[in-house]
């Protein structure tokens, strides 16, 4: 794709990285037929070609982003989906994220909107903030169906109630800054991600993961002064908040590289992990040692799953006969960090029958705050996503991020599980609610 920059917007250096990956677009339009968007709503800008062109024609203008722009670039739901089909690797997460700060520098929203997007900003990174938000979500979800009229406002509003929790659990001492020591020998060093979200809606992942990795032998650190890993903030266009959160990560993580040292930074939600793999980028203009110690970090960071092939995983005991799994691929896991065989294959080496769904590589609505902001295009997703994981048969749905499990739990769905909490269970651990739910179903039937 030719461009045409100027040379002082090209001092820019996100400009220039944008410009580098406009360049690398053939137009072939691959890309659309993965495009979760597109194959939803059948407009081409809502794909990412089209959003790319509306992204080249707004970065050379320079000019303020307009309400068309937005709407397009709003309506994507960073999938990723398009980078495993572009045959021409195209960047396109680091492209949509440029332009989602543009637009943010740019343009005025509605004061509603942006009234929403500041309390999310605000309120979702930071555990003690996001709980209390929960339990006030909590005694008004008995209300939803009393919020009036069908404006976005109001979807976005019951989308917020819907998605909270009935029960809120209580806070694991075990995610608080401490060392978890490895049982017998130390085979290795670590450090957790214990998140923002997660930690409040499902502090049994974290449980989980520590018990796991030092049941293998490997000693867990949860660092002092880490917290969101900034993805959330990101993909809203907040950038100066992203960084921030994502600097304390990198000071918090750095001092043990130094220190002590590490084999890795482990993350149990995949969509994090997708961001912190990235901070190497992210910091790439940051001056020493910030550059430095960012690309240090993003260099030992690695899915959970990554973890356990590496240090061996092998379960302590037998799945109950025929207990199926369907196997939910995370986007931010197979298109974002390309993790797409040693969940399945652990899950098998458990004792498990695994089965995919039809359309895997789609989304399925969650997308950070996508379900938050665009509750009826995340509806569909879900409906789409749900159906087709149904149809495989499986006793319950396994997946490897927070935001996938919270959008596709519900009485309408099959009870679902973290891959490390199903994991943890064949190796000694205590057995997870989505399959105590999951083998109720089964005797019920």
């Amino acid at each position: 794709m030719q461009t045409s920059f100027s040379a002082a917007q090209l001092q820019d250096p996100d400009t220039r990285e944008s410009n580098r990956i406009l360049r690398t677009c053939v137009h072939c339009g691959f890309c659309t037929a993965t495009c979760p968007t597109f194959v939803l709503l059948g407009d081409e800008l809502d794909s990412p070609r089209g959003r790319i062109y509306l992204i080249k024609d707004m970065l050379e203008s320079g000019r303020p982003a307009t309400e068309e722009v937005v709407r397009h670039v709003d309506r994507c739901l960073s999938c990723l989906s398009c980078m495993t089909t572009c045959p021409s690797g195209v960047h396109y997460m680091h492209l949509v994220d440029h332009a989602r700060h543009y637009i943010e520098d740019t343009y005025r929203r509605p004061w509603p909107e942006r009234l929403l997007r500041r309390v999310l900003a605000r309120v979702l990174p930071h555990p003690g903030r996001f709980r209390l938000a929960l339990l006030g979500a909590r005694l008004a979800r008995p209300f939803a169906g009393l919020i009036p009229g069908g404006s976005m406002t109001a979807q976005r509003l019951r989308a917020m109630l819907r998605l909270a929790p009935a029960r809120l659990p209580a806070a694991d001492p075990a995610a608080s800054p401490q060392v978890h020591r490895a049982e017998g020998e130390r085979r290795g060093r670590v450090a957790l991600l214990t998140g923002c979200a997660q930690q409040v809606i499902a502090p049994e992942i974290n449980a989980a993961t520590i018990r796991l990795l030092t049941r293998m032998g490997i000693e867990v650190v949860v660092t002092a002064g880490q917290g969101c890993c900034g993805a959330l903030n990101h993909h809203m266009g907040d950038h100066d908040r992203a960084m921030a959160l994502a600097r304390a990560n990198i000071a918090a993580w750095h001092a043990e590289l130094a220190g002590e040292g590490l084999d890795a930074v482990v993350v149990n939600a995949s969509g994090c992990g997708t961001t912190v793999k990235d901070y190497g980028f992210m910091f790439r203009e940051a001056p020493s040692p910030w550059k430095e110690r960012a690309e240090a970090v993003a260099s030992i960071a690695m899915d959970i799953s990554e973890v356990l092939v590496k240090f061996g995983y092998a379960p302590k005991r037998e799945a109950p006969p025929g207990l199926a799994v369907a196997y939910h691929a995370a986007c931010s896991l197979q298109h974002g960090q390309k993790i797409t065989a040693a969940p399945k294959q652990l899950l098998a080496r458990a004792g498990f029958k695994v089965r995919e769904p039809a359309e895997a590589h789609l989304c399925c609505g969650s997308a950070g705050t996508y379900n938050l902001l665009q509750p009826e295009i995340a509806g569909r997703l879900r409906e789409r996503k749900l159906e087709n994981l149904q149809r495989t048969g499986a006793d319950l749905i396994a997946a490897g991020n927070i935001g996938c499990l919270t959008q596709l739990a519900g009485d309408d769905a099959l009870p679902v599980a973290h891959t490390v909490e199903l994991l943890d269970w064949m190796a000694g651990g205590p057995e997870p609610a989505g399959v105590k739910a999951a083998l109720a179903r089964r005797r019920a039937a």
